[in-house]
């Protein structure tokens, strides 16, 4: 995967739309600074492991992130056209970015409550079967239920094509399976090894090629 431009990443370009007072720009800016120091700073991917490192209190985090088929780029060209970001939980769509682009964010679990009681299964996975028309060319950000993780990864065999698939679900029961399995689709993904996970770091990568594409249009 080649490397992007390096002068994407320059301190001088970088704005975090969600610092909106001084105190926050303080904060924002310090921990970046650290991260870029710690983890590196030659690629926008690099960009994604400093914002999830950062999310959870935890430089480790960067090395568990895995990117696959240029998540980045896709997520990029996704905002530009404007498309639905579909999230999981509640937690995900309130945390995602809602500046700097003109995505609607969705959530599952606004969808699908009769499918959820007529199969037994749970209110996100049935809200992504609700919206399983919708997904084509859409992002999917899943921050919270291997389940939810699982029935995506279905959909997608069905014949849905997501644009971009962040999925970062934490647990110790599917979660290190459902994100080796996202990883194995034709779909451009971030995700993460292990059972660690969770909504700050899919909120993290979400924002950050949220906060590269603002950039870009100034």
């Amino acid at each position: 995967m080649a490397s992007s431009p390096r002068g994407d990443t320059t301190e001088s370009t970088y704005i975090d739309l969600g610092a909106t007072t001084p105190e926050a720009h303080a904060i924002s800016r310090t921990s970046r600074e650290y991260a870029r120091r710690t983890i590196g700073d030659a690629t926008l991917e690099d960009r994604v492991r400093q914002r999830c490192a950062i999310a959870v209190g935890d430089l480790g985090m960067a090395d568990l992130i895995r990117f696959r088929l240029d998540p980045i780029g896709a997520g990029l060209e996704a905002l530009r056209a404007g498309v639905p970001i579909v999230a999981d939980i509640r937690m995900v769509q309130t945390g995602l970015q809602k500046r700097g682009h003109a995505s609607p964010v969705l959530c599952a679990l606004d969808h699908g409550s009769d499918i959820a009681v007529a199969r037994g299964i749970t209110r996100t996975s049935a809200g992504l079967l609700a919206l399983q028309d919708q997904l084509d060319g859409a992002i999917v950000v899943i921050g919270n239920a291997p389940s939810v993780l699982l029935a995506l990864v279905d959909i997608v065999h069905c014949g849905s094509k997501p644009a971009l698939v962040i999925g970062t679900p934490v647990g110790f029961v599917n979660a290190a399976e459902s994100k080796a399995l996202l990883r194995e689709l034709e779909i451009p993904s971030i995700s993460n090894v292990g059972t660690r996970g969770g909504t700050p770091v899919a909120v993290a990568a979400m924002n950050e090629i949220v906060t590269i594409f603002a950039e870009r249009q100034v």
